[in-house]
């Protein structure tokens, strides 16, 4: 790097030799190139401060604790990685405006909400098309196994084997690839849909498994739209610290469900819990702790093991 590249460029550097080593940055790339732009319009020259990097975390629309904290927190990596080619980059201190992140307590769904969101999406217009039972079937994969929308939405044909009930989950989040294995009544129903989808696109060759009434694969934008349109007509209440229920909430709710099924039948959890981590595909163990939500039926089942126990067993 020089003092004349542009900031740009330096970003843009920088996003190229990290993607090359396997990071994707997504949004903290388009995050990096916000400020790249920010510095440029401002007219700055030489190394990235810490005098430039507040300036750019104030300038948020948004400008919260919470807002400003992650800004920096995408800045550390970038000014790190520049401070080794160009002197006087100046290291950004952790938590300078608080921390980066916090956890808003998730919608734990009962298994009367689930059934209520199935129920009405089978019930989608139209009669007799492939769009409800698309959603019927999509939303109950994603309370069966707690995938990440994403990983549902771009699931192709051949990665869906109902013989030997796996799903094969291509190089999603942390560019893993991983087998789900499925229950049954999972299999059952995407063998269904399977059947279905190939009778109404019996002339044409589908590549994803989800398709829409024309046949194409699903936007993320347009599943989040059924959804919030099934759960104004459900009038659900949050139960937590989000507004509304969320799709990612199923994920949540798979994972405080499976533990409290693995309590129930006495089931080691320190085994669980790490089986569990590779299922849903976490990087680590502690991303699946996040997961936790300490809803009265868990707490309770919890409780229960710390009763009493007779001389020589373990809990």
């Amino acid at each position: 790097m020089t003092e004349t590249q542009t900031m740009a460029a330096r970003v843009e550097d920088y996003l190229t030799a990290r993607r090359q080593m396997g990071f994707d940055l997504g949004i903290a790339g388009c995050q990096l190139l916000s400020f790249a732009r920010f510095a440029d319009e401002a007219g700055h020259c030489g190394p990235v401060t810490l005098d430039l990097a507040v300036r750019w975390a104030r300038s948020a629309s948004r400008p919260t604790a919470l807002t400003m904290a992650r800004r920096i927190e995408v800045l550390r990596p970038f000014a790190k990685y520049s401070a080794q080619f160009e002197a006087g980059t100046e290291l950004l201190p952790n938590r300078y405006f608080g921390p980066a992140h916090r956890r808003l307590v998730p919608h734990i769904y009962t298994e009367q909400e689930i059934a209520s969101l199935l129920r009405a999406a089978s019930q989608l217009m139209p009669v007799g098309g492939l769009r409800p039972l698309t959603y019927h079937t999509i939303f109950g994969l994603l309370a069966a196994t707690g995938l990440r929308i994403s990983e549902a939405r771009l699931l192709k044909v051949e990665d869906v084997d109902c013989r030997q009930q796996l799903l094969t989950i291509r190089r999603t989040k942390f560019r893993r690839s991983r087998l789900v294995p499925l229950d049954p009544t999972v299999v059952s129903a995407l063998d269904r849909y399977s059947k279905t989808r190939e009778r109404l696109f019996s002339h044409g060759k589908l590549d994803a498994f989800f398709v829409s009434d024309r046949g194409s694969a699903l936007a993320d934008r347009t599943i989040h739209h059924n959804f919030e349109q099934l759960r104004s007509e459900l009038g659900w209440a949050a139960r937590g610290g989000h507004a509304r229920p969320r799709i990612h909430d199923l994920r949540h709710t798979f994972i405080c469900r499976t533990l409290l099924r693995s309590y129930q039948q006495n089931q080691r959890i320190d085994h669980v819990i790490d089986a569990l981590s590779t299922y849903v595909g976490h990087a680590k163990v502690s991303d699946t702790y996040w997961y936790i939500t300490a809803v009265p039926e868990l707490m309770a089942a919890a409780a229960r093991r710390f009763l009493p126990l007779p001389a020589g067993d373990e809990l």
